[in-house]
């Protein structure tokens, strides 16, 4: 499985670092500050409702987006732990292969409430690479019509907040024996929403769209 192999190659650097630390224990709290880099796919899984007509081959995509993120952990054992993260990001949605050029959705807000637990394989006290897994809600918002649905008569458009899971694997680097960490994670989401594009009041467009991002981050981090 891919995340018990990128598990493994985060084990596999514990012999290049040496920097001795305390490991955490049962009811400690951990607070990471992170770079994050958000890579969602967007591409249309299904076509409901097409009232407007759109082109044979029509397809579309998300943009990335670079945010801050924050991510809080209690540690329920020495190896176990619940975590959740705080963040939004911007996306846009454009058009590919016969929409290709074509702006769909401007600045829409993703804000993705995510529960993970996590197990924790200590190697020493220098590097600490763990697995998780848990529920995902997308709450999206601020979506606007962008400016190429808009020269085509669109003048609404809507994107669902769905359900998905979130699979995650990454390492802590104890940086001092303080609770000072590096830490790097990885997130993968299943998860998708529902586009429905309006004029004056009246659906025409409904499509199903795999969302399913990376989430890649890296930052610094305290335990206490």
């Amino acid at each position: 499985m891919k995340f018990r192999s990128i598990a493994a190659a985060f084990a596999a650097t514990t012999f290049m670092v040496s920097a001795p630390a305390a490991a955490q224990q049962a009811g400690d709290v951990q607070l990471r500050v992170f770079a994050t880099g958000i890579l969602p796919s967007g591409d249309i899984d299904e076509v409901e409702r097409d009232d407007f007509g759109l082109p044979p081959g029509s397809q579309t995509r998300v943009t990335d987006s670079v945010v801050p993120t924050i991510a809080a952990e209690y540690f329920i054992s020495d190896t176990f732990s619940i975590e959740t993260i705080c963040c939004i990001s911007p996306h846009d949605v454009e058009g590919t292969n016969a929409l290709a050029g074509v702006e769909l959705i401007d600045d829409a807000i993703v804000l993705p409430a995510t529960v993970t637990a996590k197990v924790h394989f200590p190697i020493g006290d220098a590097v600490r690479p763990y697995i998780g897994a848990g529920p995902a809600l997308f709450f999206i918002f601020s979506e606007n019509v962008g400016t190429g649905a808009a020269a085509l008569g669109i003048d609404d458009v809507n994107l669902s907040n769905e359900f998905g899971v979130a699979l995650q694997a990454g390492a802590d680097f104890n940086l001092n024996d303080n609770g000072l960490v590096f830490g790097v994670d990885v997130k993968r989401y299943f998860i998708g929403t529902t586009a429905t594009f309006s004029a004056g009041g009246t659906e025409l467009i409904r499509t199903d769209h795999d969302l399913d991002p990376w989430v890649v981050s890296a930052g610094l981090g305290f335990r206490f």
